[in-house]
Formats: structure tokens, sequence, C-alpha cells
């Protein structure tokens, strides 16, 4: 088997992220660490720019533990964003260009960030998102007439590293938050530390075997965990990490295109990407000989989707990856020929330095084969929540392993179950299961069955009120604009659901409003949708 070059003893000694990027500045100088559309940047470019950020960083006033905004899609400038911050000592707090202002005003506030770096082409944002009172008072990367500290990344570059001494990092020291929708309304901040990033970028180079030769494409945004694969995980392997642009995620034809000439090993994704590169029909007529690995993650893939996407990338290895932001990943299922049957598939089992407990109600352990609510144990786990020690206690399960040390675990919120070969179903989100009349009814159980319809491309199933009423509304996407018929629609929910978990409501879309990660909007979609029951 091939060793990856990671975990050899002469890089024994990397203890935090920064240290990922000084070791591979001196073995691979002239390699690509990461690149955008037409442009590269080396490991030695990225060693250079990342210590002039950090310098000037220092220089004005960060030290450990300040929180960094950054605010950019991804291009270089965001991989040395990322490292330049962690090198000063920072921790980076990615922020969604997309997002609305509000929001992203809440988390400046929040983490009370005094450093924001940016780009160019975020200046009009930028100025909206300063416009009012914040406590931003050093920003990179545009530059702001009536912003004394605003600085153009060509001011940055052309900064001295003569006088630059490297900051000791820790690996207990904080490397970024990411915020995600509370369950309130209010985001709230993930923390992880070097040592829970490191440990993830290990574990992702040592599952799949990741080394110099691979190519790793990321789609991923800053603000969503997954964009960590090809941040940390590419570079510990001594890959290169090719940032795809929002621009080719949108143009499915172009992203084709784009995809063999990129010659990328592995790939890893929301499964929405594939889903739409799919439905093109382009795939069919090339072979990507260079992919090795098709990653997805995110929510579910429709098993329908996933089988017609194996039929036609054949010879590839496909990987269900599961994980919360709270632990980043911690399970894998790893598929070499299509499922045959509709069924949802696994999400495996835990890979290495983590363990699992699945709890009932009461946090007892079930009986082996039934289900209960997912708790994780891993290397890869958060420091907690920002400023939230309550939501910190509330969603962690510690069990005494001796008097004054105990176990701690995350609380994932998610229903599994174990299948006679001893891997884990995902069931659905704790909070997916409602109740209507008294009557307890699986989201996610709805959904699956209405995507067992063959014209039926994805669903979201939501529930409003109805005066004092709970109601259950399904909508619905036809796969390649087929004709869809509500009425049929319902009848094959009479047949395959109790009746108390027959939606109310079901209406045809042609498109579902997205997150920012790409993912099914579910609050949009319910906001949107009013009451009006379907005649039976």
């Amino acid at each position: 088997m091939q060793v990856c070059w990671a975990f050899k003893p002469s890089v024994a000694m990397i203890f935090s992220l920064v240290d990922i990027v000084s070791l591979n500045s001196r073995k691979f100088p002239g390699k690509d660490a990461f690149r955008f559309l037409s442009s590269a940047l080396t490991h030695s470019e990225l060693e250079e720019k990342s210590n002039k950020l950090a310098k000037h960083l220092k220089d004005k006033g960060v030290k450990r533990g300040f929180r960094v905004g950054i605010y950019m899609n991804r291009c270089l400038e965001s991989a040395i964003a990322v490292y330049g911050i962690l090198k000063a000592g920072g921790c980076y707090v990615p922020l969604d260009p997309a997002a609305p202002i509000e929001r992203s005003r809440f988390v400046l506030k929040d983490c009370n960030i005094k450093h924001l770096v940016t780009t160019k082409n975020q200046s009009r944002k930028i100025k909206k998102l300063l416009a009012t009172t914040t406590e931003v008072d050093c920003l990179i990367g545009c530059e702001l007439e009536d912003m004394p500290w605003s600085f153009s990344w060509e001011d940055i570059f052309k900064l001295s590293l003569k006088d630059y001494r490297a900051l000791q990092i820790m690996e207990q020291d904080l490397a970024y938050i990411l915020y995600t929708s509370g369950s309130t309304g209010t985001p709230k901040g993930i923390m992880h530390t070097h040592y829970s990033a490191l440990n993830y970028a290990k574990l992702v180079v040592d599952q799949y075997q990741f080394d110099t030769s691979d190519v790793l494409g990321s789609t991923a945004p800053l603000h969503f965990d997954m964009s960590t694969f090809g941040y940390f995980a590419a570079p510990l392997a001594g890959a290169t990490c090719t940032l795809i642009s929002d621009m080719h995620l949108k143009m499915p034809t172009s992203l084709v295109d784009f995809l063999k000439k990129s010659k990328i090993t592995a790939w890893y994704s929301v499964p929405l990407i594939l889903i739409q590169l799919l439905q093109t029909g382009l795939l069919k007529n090339e072979d990507f000989d260079t992919l090795k690995w098709v990653l997805f993650a995110g929510e579910v893939f429709p098993t329908k989707h996933l089988r017609s996407l194996m039929g036609i990338w054949k010879g590839k290895t496909f990987g269900n990856v599961y994980g919360p932001t709270e632990v980043n990943q911690c399970t894998f299922y790893n598929l070499r020929t299509a499922p045959k049957s509709d069924a949802p598939i696994p999400i495996g089992r835990v890979w290495k330095n983590t363990e699992y407990k699945i709890l009932d109600e009461n946090d007892k352990e079930v009986s082996e084969g039934q289900p209960g609510l997912l708790v994780i144990r891993s290397g890869t786990m958060m420091k907690g929540y920002w400023n939230n020690p309550e939501l910190t206690k509330a969603l962690l399960y510690q069990e005494t392993i001796v008097p004054g040390a105990n176990a701690v675990y995350y609380r994932t919120g998610d229903l599994v179950q174990l299948n006679t070969q001893g891997e884990l179903l995902f069931l659905g989100r704790k909070d997916r299961q409602i109740k209507i009349r008294g009557f307890r009814i699986e989201i996610d159980e709805v959904e699956n069955t209405l995507l067992r319809i063959a014209d039926v491309a994805e669903v979201a199933v939501v529930v409003n009120q109805n005066n004092d009423e709970k109601v259950l509304m399904a909508t619905v996407l036809p796969r390649d604009n087929r004709a869809l018929d509500v009425g049929e629609i319902y009848l094959f929910c009479k047949l395959h659901l109790p009746p108390y978990a027959v939606p109310e409501q079901i209406e045809i879309w042609k498109e579902f409003p997205r997150t920012g990660t790409g993912k099914i909007d579910r609050k949009a979609i319910a906001h949107k949708l009013t009451f009006s029951k379907y005649e039976r």
C-alpha cells in the first residue's frame, strides 16, 4: 500500500496548520499549492505572501486569539488570507458575501472583529457592510477613502520580511469560527482549534490515501465546513487544491469542460452540483480518466441519481461523507458498484480516532439495531460555541471513565441505527421529527417516499401553521422538466405512507431557493407556501 508522505517521520513535527505551509515551501517550493481559473499559487509563494499578511496583521494589532474576518469568494487570495491570519496567531471568521448585510454585521459584532480581509470586487458590499457603526478599523484587500487603515493586496505584497519573526502557534489555539444557522434564528459560531482542524486533515489524507500526485477540487465557500477539505487536507498531502469558481458552478456546461482540463483526481461537493452535471447529459461524452474519488456530503444524495451517475462514471470510487460542522467529518461509506435499489445508502462507519454511541431519550445506549440519537467523540471535535457556554454544555454528552475524567461526546441531533452489516443508517434529524394530531412523523421519511417517484428530482417537505394546526406541505421539482400531476403524487403518498403522514398540500415548482452552500432553503420554502388544502 502506498504510504502518504504526510505521515512519514520527516513531517511528524507538524503541530499546527501553519507548519504545513512552512514545510511545503521547503519540500516543494515550485509546486502549485492552489489554482484558481488560469492562475496558480506555488507553495513558496503561499509561504511568502501569507507571511507578509501575518506581519501586517501583527503590526496592526492582531494578537493570539483575535478574530479576523474574511469577506471574499474562492480565489487565490482566500488561501493567503486563511494562512496569513493563522500565522499572525489569529482565528479566521469567514463571512458569506451573498448573505444579508445584517447577518454579516451580526457576525462582526458577535466576534468583535476589528480586522477584515477582502478583495476589490467586494468594495460595494463592504461599503454597505461598514456604513453603520462597526468595530472594524482595519481593512485589507480593498482601499476605501474614508478608512485610513485600508490597504490593497499590492500594499501587502510589497512589504519586506527582513524583520519578520514567525509566531509559535500552539495546537490548542483557535484556528477558525464558522457560523451556522441556529434553531433560535440567531447564528451560532462553531470554534475549531489547530488541533481539531489538523486532525481532520490527517484523517482525510489517511482515509482517501491522497499524495503529491493528487489534484483536489474544492467547491465549497469558506463559510461552509467542506472548504477545509481543500484548504487544509490538500496542502497536508502535498497535493494541489483547485478552487472552482462560482461562475463555473452556476454553468454546468462550462464546469464539465473545466473539470476535464484541470485533471482533478478527487471531487468533493454537495449532491446538488453532481445532479446538475448529470442532468446536462454532457458527462456521457467525457471519460474523466484522472478522476479517482467522487465525494459528496451536506445532504442526502437521492439514490436513483447516484446510481445514474455511477453508471456513467464507471471505475470511480464514490464516497458518502457524513459529519456535522461541529466535528467536520466522522463517518465514511465508499461505493465501487452502484446500489441496486432506491433505498438510501448508509453513512457507513466511523473513521480513525473517532468513536460513537447511539442513545435513547434517557441517554442510555439502545439495543443493537435499534434507532437512537448519534453522539460522536473525535479528535476533530469543536472546542465549543463562541460566546455561548450554555449551548456548548447542552450539546455535549459526558460519560465518566474514571472519577475526575470524562469522555466528551457531541450530540449530533441525528437519528441513526445500525444495519446487519454494522453500518450506520441515517434516519433523519431529531428536530425533523414532528407530531401532528398526536402522530409522530419523520419528515425525512416523507421526502424519501416522494423521491421514489420516477419523475421527481428533488423534494422539500416543510411544516407550516394553519391557524392553530400544524400542516405538512410538500414541494417537488420534476426531473428533466417532465410533466408531473399533483393528483398522482398524492395517490402515491397514500399508497406508501400512513394517512397522517400524507402532505395536506403538494406543489410542483420549477426551482428551489438555495442557501449559500447549495442546500435547499426550507425556511424560504415554508415562507413562500400558503395553505390551500388539496382537494382529494
